[in-house]
């Protein structure tokens, strides 16, 4: 009894916690948002106020709390980093509950959702993944469900040629199923949801993966562990970070989600506690409730933004939490892996997507018995995306606004603004660098500084083609105008001068109009809007540049870009498996060849 009040009396102490890291964050959000305003107010309104300058003031208030969210996360999270005795289990308390030692009991199903991928790769990630489970000796708990979506006939006939494959290998461990649904109604979440109907009821967990997902056996491990001990856990997920590739765009862009998502998530996880994210792969989610509770519902209307929901992520979170289930993420790089896209034009394109999927939201925000923190969470997943139009809206606005401008009190306020965007990377980095080893593992000291430097560049000259892309997609939707969702590209194969034309001629040009523009009405600031119009204007040669496998290889061969997954490759043979395949040797160091990444019990390509 008395340990029962003693669990009783930490969960209440904890959730009076949480409440007051709430009430202080957002205080410092309101408070900051205000002081920026006024910020904005006093450089613009100096020759008096006028209807454009309110037009770019509600414009910026839309772009604010996106930016200083973003800022006191980093700050947050730097904090936990270097002055907590365990930042992680500061913010994630689940994490330590249990030792890493407990036996599996429950029955986990492996979800994999495919569509029209390269069997290749999907062999060698869920070969990967059951050789792992098959070592550690816990495979026979698990099943894995290859949940396909194709309707390629050549592509059918690969997944089950892989199916066949890896039965053969591991069938005597864990039980495999290959399902193809004849119709890929709902998109993956109606593919995930298929299962549940027919399988769910077989297991007590369903950890979900994506065809371009790795985890290790011990972070699949842990997360059934941590699910089994924290029955109240509805949703888990890991934090996850990017696998090396030879396509530069892709290797530079990870560096940089590398340096923000530590800070960022550890700051995110303090405040948001129990209604954690959700998205949508390398996660655990607890079946029963999610059968019962996280039903997407068909959004009413015509037009893109209605039927079936493509960001299904974030709303099986919240419907989740709804029903009275935690959503916490493990805010640790470990083991968890995804590829990212390897040219801009992908990238794009899959961002599009993600961007009308979060719209959909719009139509959700009144959903009946959401808490007041899921209901921010849908809000922001809106703000992300509406931000675009809004910074180009003031950037119109201004071109069209002929009074004085108090330059001094606009260059501080866009100095602040910059430094706050890139906060969350800014934090990272100085952890990074505070630490040795880990400064070791990016490169050491001056390759983390010079790649640092090159991903600034990068950001800033991708951000305007994002934001006019996001921008253009967002004014064709009432016209019609969707993504939908196909297969994704994964190889660095390049990327023509002539596609990088035909998708971005009208991102050059957009550059070349404002920066004759801008040089026009604010010659004195014309500087601060150089990158700006670089990025547009050189959208093509960029996108061309950063698709060039031979760039990716160089700065590999260079350390430049560098994560410690590829430090830590002659102590992990096995990841030579996921490393050196589709043109990638130049990860495996000499120490590490192909006999001795199959003694390890990987497998040689």
């Amino acid at each position: 009894m008395l340990s029962a009040f003693q669990h009783m009396a930490a969960s209440v102490a904890a959730q009076a916690t949480l409440r007051r890291r709430r009430q202080v964050f957002l205080t410092l959000v309101i408070t900051t948002s205000l002081a920026l305003l006024a910020l904005m107010g006093g450089a613009l309104f100096d020759g008096g106020v006028d209807a454009l300058g309110i037009g770019i003031m509600l414009l910026f208030a839309i772009t604010l709390p996106w930016t200083t969210i973003g800022f006191w996360n980093a700050v947050i999270g730097f904090w936990l980093m270097h002055f907590s005795r365990d930042a992680a289990a500061e913010v994630a308390p689940h994490l330590r509950s249990i030792t890493g030692t407990e036996p599996i009991t429950q029955s986990t199903a492996l979800l994999v959702c495919i569509r029209h991928e390269d069997t290749e790769r999907l062999e060698r990630n869920l070969g990967f993944m059951l050789e792992g489970l098959q070592r550690s000796g816990h495979a026979p708990w698990f099943h894995l469900y290859m949940l396909s979506d194709s309707d390629d006939a050549e592509m059918i006939h690969g997944e089950r040629l892989v199916a066949a494959r890896l039965t053969d290998r591991f069938g005597s461990q864990l039980k495999i199923t290959y399902r193809r649904r004849e119709t890929h109604e709902g998109y993956k979440a109606g593919n995930i949801r298929d299962f549940c109907d027919r399988w769910g009821s077989q297991h007590r967990f369903a950890l979900v993966l994506d065809a371009d997902s790795v985890m290790t056996s011990a972070a699949m491990l842990r997360l059934v562990r941590i699910m089994q001990a924290r029955p109240q856990i509805g949703i888990l997920q890991t934090l996850v970070t990017g696998l090396p590739s030879t396509s530069p765009f892709a290797r530079i862009f990870q560096f940089g989600m590398r340096l923000g998502m530590r800070s960022y998530t550890l700051g995110a996880a303090s405040w948001q506690g129990d209604c954690g994210p959700y998205w949508g792969h390398n996660a655990i989610i607890r079946l029963a409730p999610f059968i019962e509770h996280c039903h997407l519902p068909l959004l009413p209307g015509k037009g893109p933004l209605s039927g079936h929901v493509l960001s299904h992520d974030q709303l099986e979170a919240v419907l989740m939490r709804r029903a009275g289930y935690e959503v916490r993420v493990l805010p640790e790089e470990d083991g968890s892996w995804e590829e990212n896209p390897p040219t801009m034009p992908e990238f794009i394109r899959r961002d599009l997507r993600w961007c009308q999927g979060n719209l959909q939201y719009l139509k959700l925000l009144r959903m009946p018995g959401l808490l007041p923190v899921s209901r921010a969470q849908l809000w922001l997943a809106i703000a992300m995306y509406v931000g675009a139009p809004a910074w180009l809206g003031m950037i119109a606005l201004g071109l069209l606004r002929d009074l004085p401008v108090d330059i001094t009190l606009f260059k501080t306020l866009f100095a602040i603004t910059m430094t706050m965007c890139f906060a969350p990377k800014i934090a990272t980095l100085g952890d990074v660098l505070l630490r040795p080893e880990l400064r070791g593992e990016y490169g050491g000291t001056g390759r983390v500084l010079i790649s640092a430097l090159m991903e600034l560049v990068f950001s800033v000259l991708m951000a305007p083609i994002v934001a006019v892309s996001i921008t253009l997609f967002m004014l064709g939707l009432p016209f019609g105008r969707q993504i939908g969702w196909a297969a994704q590209q994964r190889d660095a194969v390049g990327l023509s001068w002539a596609d990088a034309s035909r998708r971005l001629w009208l991102h050059t040009a957009l550059g070349v109009v404002l920066g004759l523009a801008f040089w026009q009405v604010f010659p004195a600031t014309f500087w601060l809007w150089l990158p700006f119009v670089m990025g547009l204007s050189a959208s093509i040669p960029l996108a061309v540049v950063t698709a060039d496998p031979r760039l990716g290889r160089w700065l590999a061969e260079s350390r430049l870009c560098r994560i410690p997954e590829e430090a830590r490759l002659p102590h992990k043979p096995e990841y030579a498996v996921l490393f050196t395949p589709f043109g990638q040797s130049e990860f495996t160091q000499p120490a590490v060849t192909a006999g001795a990444a199959v003694a390890a019990g990987g497998r040689a390509e």
